[in-house]
């Protein structure tokens, strides 16, 4: 729809045409291929200057250039994390005028592919996030617990996320896959409460901590998987939950874990989400291995969206250092009506 429409006194429909200013400028950001490439690359993840221009092997000043198009033209917003600013798409309604020739706009976009060299590099891009990621933890993982609690600690969030769980509309408690489970704290919840619990990491380390601190609890019903949600062995069952405990704010591609979790998820079942909500403090990175300064929580639901998750139930923990921590649980949309109804 190019046009909005509003009503008159005589009850006539009048069309009311968007600011010539901001039509033009939508048309000039969107008549560039390398600017359609790069809505395709922001369709799931927001990246800093530097990794779109590893991405697309171009200059910085010609791709800051495009960008600042981009922006002036609201396809795109921006995020600052610390020193860095990262782009990521802009949400539908930002300009009420626009929004549907935005909407038109994404949706060919996303029937985009793209091409082999920027697909590659989009793939190095995550390699290297992952190894970063895994190269801390393998550094850090005596002190895992200790790091953590700079920021939240797991006592101040494990009650909510326990009630949450508790009180999920889950049609049966057979399987519950934790990815990430840290030092094996949760573990701890989940095991008496599921016939079968799957322990999944992808750093062998934080895996063997999970393992002792389960037998340590003498628990039999957990069973320990070094990989990632992509994962083969993970296709040989179905899970009434998946747990995902401040995992995404250091994974590479948050809205892809989530595709996973979904994958997973038995007929009626739940991901559960626990992570930051977005935050300013750069330090994380380096101190606690952070790729991301948390989410702000539109993200999430609308990558849990883009799975195929509805929103079932959320909770939003301030933290004394001025952190908040959101505890969000999505089901299958069938789940989600029910539970609205």
């Amino acid at each position: 729809m190019l046009n909005a429409t509003t009503t008159t006194a005589a009850n006539q429909p009048v069309t009311e045409t968007p600011p010539a200013a901001e039509l033009a400028a939508f048309c000039k950001a969107s008549s560039d291929p390398l600017r359609l490439q790069v809505l395709r690359v922001l369709r799931e993840d927001s990246f800093g200057v530097s990794e779109l221009c590893s991405i697309f092997g171009i200059r910085q000043p010609a791709l800051s250039h495009h960008l600042k198009v981009l922006a002036g033209a609201g396809l795109v917003a921006t995020r600052r994390e610390g020193n860095s600013i990262f782009y990521r798409r802009a949400q539908l309604g930002q300009r009420a005028e626009l929004e549907g020739l935005q909407s038109e706009l994404f949706i060919a976009v996303d029937r985009i592919e793209l091409p082999p060299a920027i697909d590659k590099g989009l793939k190095a891009l995550y390699r290297q996030r992952e190894e970063n990621s895994r190269h801390f933890f393998r550094d850090n993982a005596d002190k895992f617990r200790q790091q953590q609690d700079l920021i939240a600690s797991y006592q101040q969030y494990a009650g909510t996320v326990a009630e949450i769980l508790h009180d999920a509309p889950l049609m049966q408690r057979n399987v519950a896959l934790e990815v990430g489970p840290g030092d094996g704290s949760f573990l701890l919840e989940l095991a008496p409460n599921f016939k079968r619990v799957v322990a999944l990491d992808v750093e062998a380390a934080m895996l063997k901590q999970a393992r002792e601190r389960a037998e340590n609890a003498g628990l039999d019903n957990i069973e320990f998987i070094h990989g990632d949600t992509g994962d083969k062995r993970l296709r040989a069952f179905q899970a009434d939950c998946v747990v995902i405990n401040m995992v995404l704010h250091h994974t590479p591609d948050p809205a892809q874990i989530l595709r996973d979790a979904a994958d997973c998820l038995a007929p009626g079942g739940v991901v559960l989400v626990t992570d930051l909500c977005a935050h300013d403090q750069g330090w994380a990175r380096e101190n606690c291995g952070d790729l991301w300064l948390g989410f702000d929580p539109a993200d999430l639901t609308s990558w849990a969206r883009d799975a195929g998750l509805d929103e079932v139930a959320s909770v939003y923990l301030a933290q004394r250092n001025g952190f908040q921590v959101q505890v969000r649980l999505f089901g299958h949309r069938s789940i989600s009506k029910g539970k609205t109804a």
